[in-house]
């Protein structure tokens, strides 16, 4: 910790250089103000101890001109008996304490401690937002109120071992999110496991997450660790874990209870240090109402809740998303990728039900089949949503309409709903499902029940 000592009396330059000396300081003095300004500008202090009474500069003054020459230490304002005003005024103006004169060396010290204690949270913030800005990736552009509040509660629960559950719609940005809490936090250099819930076939889930020993089924040739070991002191992300089915909420629950696992097929536990992060589409408080979720296990995940907005509800991040992508489109593609201003407009005026995904997706296929590497505004044509449209808007005046009747309409909706997705993902129907929010089990369920080939 450098301290640098501005004060015009030498025989207080001189015991507070001892003082400070004897604590393990590295310590700076000057008597004249304008000299110590051009120090305090030039070289690097933590703190500066500056008085409130000198001549042709006073600390007030000091204060002032160092805050406007760029300067970032902490100042302390020393004040003998009346200049208390004047070290209040300081104090209004960005000067982080003052001790009174004369001072008791104890009074002093606990100041500068409280200081060193400040500026040591405050670089622990700034580390965390460097990694938060090194991290981050394209779908977590946070120029909207919202998403920095999400960064924000990000940063906040990183350090800690805190289980955390992040919704949002599909494509938003959570399994992103989750990697960003798992970089931002002290488990960085284990692994980050991520797994979706919904993906997996049931019979084959409970093997995958807690591992099976050795004869457990037919084909377990041998014994096989389970994702919950694979992340042992790193983080675990449960992506749709409102997919998981009864029985296995039950040993997520005991895992989360008891930080124990048992493998299938073994009869002894094993104990694991693994933070768990989940994430859902799905309305998991609507889920346990309905007795499809766990109550008690909600509880567990839902310690700490990070929502991420859709798109719609942040178009102040479009810009900068856009830029962003178009940098992981241009090295997908192997050459630059640009967009006009009428392109970009062109994005402004539709909402992307399918979120940053979708948009990705949109810039990718309008780079593949644009000869020059410059995306149009035609290559928006008859992709997302625009702005204002709405399904079931009212008809205009004096048109006579029949509704119909509640069941058609939604089977209705929810045809729709599965072409368009089937349409914008290019058949893929794993990316379909990712789109609408839904296993791909549930997917293959709805095609059949629609018909939909």
């Amino acid at each position: 910790m450098r301290i640098l000592i501005v004060d015009d009396d030498p025989g207080l330059r001189r015991s507070l250089s001892l003082l400070l000396d004897a604590e393990g300081y590295q310590v700076v003095a000057e008597g004249e103000p304008a000299r110590g300004l051009q120090r305090a500008l030039r070289e690097s202090f933590d703190i500066i101890l500056c008085d409130v009474r000198m001549p042709e500069i006073d600390g007030l003054t000091f204060l002032r001109r160092f805050r406007e020459g760029g300067g970032g230490a902490l100042l302390i304002m020393m004040s003998a008996y009346g200049g208390e005003d004047a070290a209040i005024e300081a104090l209004k103006e960005g000067a982080y304490d003052y001790v009174p004169k004369p001072f008791r060396s104890d009074e002093l010290l606990l100041t500068l401690r409280k200081a060193e204690e400040r500026e040591r949270l405050r670089g622990r913030v700034a580390t965390l937002e460097a990694e938060l800005a090194r991290w981050t990736g394209a779908d977590l552009v946070a120029d909207s109120p919202a998403m920095r509040k999400v960064m924000d509660l990000a940063t906040r629960v990183a350090p800690h071992t805190t289980t955390v559950l992040i919704t949002g719609e599909s494509g938003t940005g959570k399994e992103v999110l989750a990697r960003t809490i798992h970089r931002m936090s002290p488990r960085r250099d284990r692994g980050f496991v991520a797994v979706n819930c919904g993906a997996i076939p049931e019979n084959l889930l409970e093997s995958e997450l807690f591992g099976h020993a050795r004869g457990a089924f037919t084909g377990a040739t041998a014994d096989k660790p389970g994702l919950f070991e694979e992340a042992d002191g790193g983080t675990l992300l449960l992506d749709e874990v409102g997919e998981l089915p009864p029985h296995l909420q039950v040993k997520l629950l005991r895992a989360l209870q008891e930080g124990e696992i048992r493998r299938v097929g073994e009869s002894a536990a094993r104990t694991v240090d693994t933070r768990l992060l989940a994430a859902t589409a799905r309305n998991l408080e609507e889920d346990a109402r309905d007795g499809r979720f766990r109550e008690d296990l909600l509880y567990r995940l839902n310690v700490v809740n990070i929502h991420i907005p859709p798109l719609r509800q942040r178009p102040e991040d479009l810009d900068a998303l856009v830029a962003s992508l178009l940098v992981r489109v241009s090295t997908k593609s192997g050459r630059e990728v640009r967009i006009t201003p009428a392109a970009l407009e062109a994005i402004r005026q539709r909402s992307w039900p399918g979120n940053v995904r979708e948009l990705e997706n949109a810039l990718e296929r309008a780079a593949v089949l644009s000869s020059d590497g410059v995306i149009g505004p035609e290559a928006f044509e008859g992709v997302g949503t625009p702005v204002g449209t709405r399904r079931g808007a009212p008809a205009p005046r004096g048109a006579r309409t029949t509704p119909p009747d509640l069941k058609s309409a939604v089977r209705a909706a929810e045809r729709e709903a599965v072409e368009a997705a089937l349409s914008a993902t290019g058949g893929n129907r794993k990316e379909a499902a990712d789109l609408l929010g839904v296993s791909l089990r549930t997917l293959f369920y709805k095609l059949k029940d629609l018909e939909i080939e």
